[in-house]
């Protein structure tokens, strides 16, 4: 599993199904945009100051989040694939 550093934070993905207007579901070989929603998986310490200390994250494990479209870098991990974000990236905590 992967590590994250400083203010890097570890997603996956969550693909939601495309469904039409009329009640046609797409599959996920249609073209659809990325996803924009992710569960945090691994967060990095924190930003560091420039005095030296951490800005620790707001962000945990296993919060579902909202992120911005072309943020995060796609990576794969034993054939799954994830997401690497910036803190700045993240959008919003769905409670």
């Amino acid at each position: 599993m992967l590590k994250p550093l400083a203010d890097h934070i570890l997603l996956e993905p969550i693909k939601e199904e495309m469904v039409t207007e009329s009640g046609i579901v797409l599959p996920e070989t249609a073209e659809q945009e990325k996803p924009q929603k992710g569960k945090v998986i691994a967060v990095g310490p924190g930003r560091m100051k420039d005095d030296g200390t951490r800005i620790p994250p707001e962000v945990k494990v296993g919060d579902v989040v909202l992120f911005h479209q072309y943020g995060p870098s796609e990576v794969k991990i034993d054939k799954k694939d994830y997401l690497v974000a910036k803190e700045d990236d993240i959008i919003a905590i769905i409670e």
